[in-house]
């Protein structure tokens, strides 16, 4: 989420009275995140978010929006889209695709505790299930077939020794998801980008509870398994080293399996997608950093992280206690 594109408070206000959501009242950019443009932008009637898709076309972001709806409606708590008089949820603000959905209550949980990860644990479970019956089918566009792509456009900016990990670890990965175990491993709606600035948490009535997972614009249809392993890759690693902390990691599995239960398969691959997540994020954040685009407000993450919680996977894969 970052301000590549500005919009005017009247064009806002047109589009949010056009939803029946009232006159607007404020208008504020959000700095965090690299991909979309996003307001906050509060009306007489509530708060809401207001996204301009950057890269995403109109063909894409029904999957989104409606996934988010199916979710919402089965108890999940996600951002409600917010449709048009025509039903449609897809808007256009300042000639880009837009969205409006609801504003969360609460704020994230940049240092989490156990507690932390078994709630997001046991919430992504549910949400599996509950996406399992969603009809709609995306491609996850930041999977396999877009690493394959941005590796080489990364390539040439890093050093020997990174290059033959980055290309490496590739290739295990394109291995991985052709062979049979790689093929059978369940799979659905996936979040994809489970970081602890995409969960809300909020202790005003009381113990610190999780009241929303939102930002599913990097949501496709893949195995669950990767999103397992995003979260515990963020979730329950060391901010600085990325080494797994296991007694977080531990309370996240055992709160995701009191909901579903992962697969002999899933078990053994677990390691394995840990590493892709590691990879995923790394390639992104290389080409994001390398290769920037121009925003008002904009702060790339630094790629090294990754790299690190790629080879402290490599080193010490980890499996849940069983």
């Amino acid at each position: 989420m970052a301000v590549y594109t500005e919009v005017g408070h009247d064009e806002a206000d047109a589009l949010c009275q056009r939803l029946g959501l009232g006159a607007l009242t404020e208008l504020r950019g959000i700095h965090s995140g690299i991909e979309n443009t996003n307001y906050y932008a509060t009306t007489v009637r509530g708060q809401w978010v207001l996204t301009l898709f950057e890269r995403l076309g109109t063909e894409q972001l029904p999957y989104y929006l409606q996934l988010m709806q199916h979710l919402a409606a089965r108890g999940i708590p996600v951002p409600a889209p917010q449709p048009g008089p025509d039903g449609s949820l897809v808007h256009r603000v300042a000639g880009k695709p837009a969205s409006v959905v609801t504003r969360l209550p609460g704020s994230h949980r940049l240092r989490p505790d156990a507690a932390h990860c078994a709630q997001v644990g046991a919430m992504l479970a549910r949400m599996h299930l509950a996406g399992a019956d969603f009809p709609g089918h995306q491609p996850h566009l930041r999977g396999l077939a877009w690493w394959q792509e941005t590796v080489p456009v990364v390539l040439p900016y890093l050093q020997a020794e990174q290059a033959t990990l980055l290309r490496e670890e590739l290739a295990f990965q394109q291995a991985l998801a052709a062979s049979p175990a790689g093929q059978a491993l369940p799979s659905g709606p996936i979040h994809a980008d489970l970081f602890r600035d995409n969960v809300m948490f909020d202790d005003t009535a009381g113990p610190d509870t999780l009241c929303g997972f939102f930002d599913f614009y990097f949501a496709g249809t893949d195995t669950w398994l990767f999103d397992v392993a995003v979260c515990l890759n963020d979730w329950c690693s060391d901010a600085h080293s990325g080494e797994l902390i296991e007694h977080r990691a531990s309370a996240f599995m055992r709160a995701y399996e009191s909901e579903r239960a992962l697969t002999h398969g899933e078990v053994r691959a677990l390691p394995a997608l840990m590493r892709a997540a590691a990879l995923r994020f790394w390639i992104s954040r290389l080409w994001d950093w390398h290769l920037p685009r121009s925003a008002a407000l904009l702060s790339p993450k630094d790629p090294a992280f990754f790299e690190r919680v790629l080879r402290h996977r490599l080193q010490n894969p980890w499996h849940p206690p069983r």
